[in-house]
């Protein structure tokens, strides 16, 4: 039994999870071969862009086996790994392989050949180890900061979750969904449609986060204005999405009309709520105990993803008072969701923040610009 290291296991920041092992027999045709003290470099797209890579060390008997998507750099004599891992994690390295990824369908690689082509200022080894000292000093600084405002989001998220369990506790009026809303499913995709049709916006999986429509990238449909008439959305839909990750099926998110005649796919579902039912409590209806763990129960499940339908979407169980206690419920949890939520914000661009002076940083110190020789710990 040695080590086994999937894309899983190779961390952002350099960490290894190594708590996977495999027998080396069964290891040697299909894996990439590791060794403590080598450098590993993730090869693939999203990965590389992410950073993936670490100084190996701590292997079962030393050595072990990687995915084939990452690099093995087994440093010379002259070569630090410690430095050669901030080097690889500098932005002049990145920017340089982000510029020859190649590759089709969404799926790109850095080769072998423009990896070995990189061309880079190696200091003496004594330097090298001054850098990598410095380095592991200040990184650990600004990751601890990291971790600690990671820590404060994960706090706020849950005490967003309370709020809005607090909030819906109790209220009389059990209903089902399918009684309260028409659920519309969307556009069936089949092909790019008659050049002479109408060109329609419409929206994807992608598109429906939690609690907000995302339109960051909108893609486009010709149908006949028949056809699209069936999917077309109104201000006041609510929109979910039929499959995805299994902690945000049943998502919701408001439709205010964000673009002029867009429709929906059929993947996406527009709930369309009658008098008695606010949009805006519906959405946090969805968000609720109760709908999370109806969905977690009901839905289809495959390893990593899971789906429901417009039949059990219907069947959803929910507490539907009257429109004003909705309204007051809806106004409660805009206020403290909206306080919550502008924390959370600050918390997420101080990591950003915080990560682009990690990598300026390190940049800064592999390529010679700051001068780390007698810097105290």
């Amino acid at each position: 039994m040695v080590s086994f290291l999937p894309m899983e296991a190779v961390g952002e920041n350099g960490g290894l999870d190594l708590s996977r092992e495999i027998r080396a027999a069964d290891a040697l045709a299909g894996y990439t071969f590791v060794a403590d003290g080598d450098v590993l470099l993730a090869k693939v797209t999203p990965c590389f862009e992410n950073g993936k890579g670490s100084v190996v060390t701590g292997l079962v008997g030393g050595a072990g086996f990687a995915t084939t998507e990452v690099y093995t750099l087994r440093p010379g004599p002259d070569v630090h790994a410690r430095f050669l891992d901030y080097l690889l994690q500098s932005r002049v390295f990145r920017a340089y392989g982000t510029a020859r990824l190649t590759g089709a369908g969404g799926l790109k690689r850095l080769s072998a050949t423009d990896l070995r082509n990189f061309e880079a200022r190696i200091p003496s080894h004594g330097e090298q180890v001054a850098i990598a000292d410095f380095l592991d000093r200040e990184t650990a600084r600004i990751d601890t900061l990291i971790e600690e405002q990671q820590r404060l989001i994960d706090l706020l998220r849950e005490r967003r979750v309370d709020a809005v369990a607090g909030a819906l506790q109790g209220l009389q009026g059990r209903t089902r969904l399918k009684y309260r809303a028409i659920i519309q499913t969307g556009v069936t995709l089949n092909g790019e449609g008659d050049p002479a049709w109408p060109e329609w916006p419409y929206l994807r999986v992608a598109n429906v986060q939690v609690g907000r429509v995302d339109l960051t990238e909108v893609k486009t449909i010709r149908l006949k204005p028949e056809d699209a008439a069936a999917s077309s959305l109104l201000p006041g839909d609510v929109l979910m999405t039929e499959g995805g990750d299994i902690d945000k099926l049943g998502r919701g998110a408001l439709w205010s009309g964000h673009i002029p005649n867009a429709l929906h796919q059929n993947h996406v579902f527009a709930v369309r709520p009658d008098e008695g039912l606010l949009p805006e409590f519906l959405v946090y209806v969805l968000d609720g105990p109760e709908a999370r763990g109806y969905f977690m129960t009901t839905a289809k499940k495959t390893t990593n993803l899971a789906s429901t339908n417009k039949w059990t979407l219907g069947n959803l169980p929910l507490a539907c008072p009257s429109v004003g206690e909705q309204r007051r419920v809806v106004n409660y949890l805009d206020e403290q969701i909206e306080k919550i939520d502008r924390l959370v914000a600050e918390a997420e661009r101080f990591i950003e923040l915080s990560r682009e002076r990690r990598a300026a940083l390190i940049t800064a110190a592999v390529t010679g610009q700051i001068d780390v020789r007698g810097t105290a710990a």
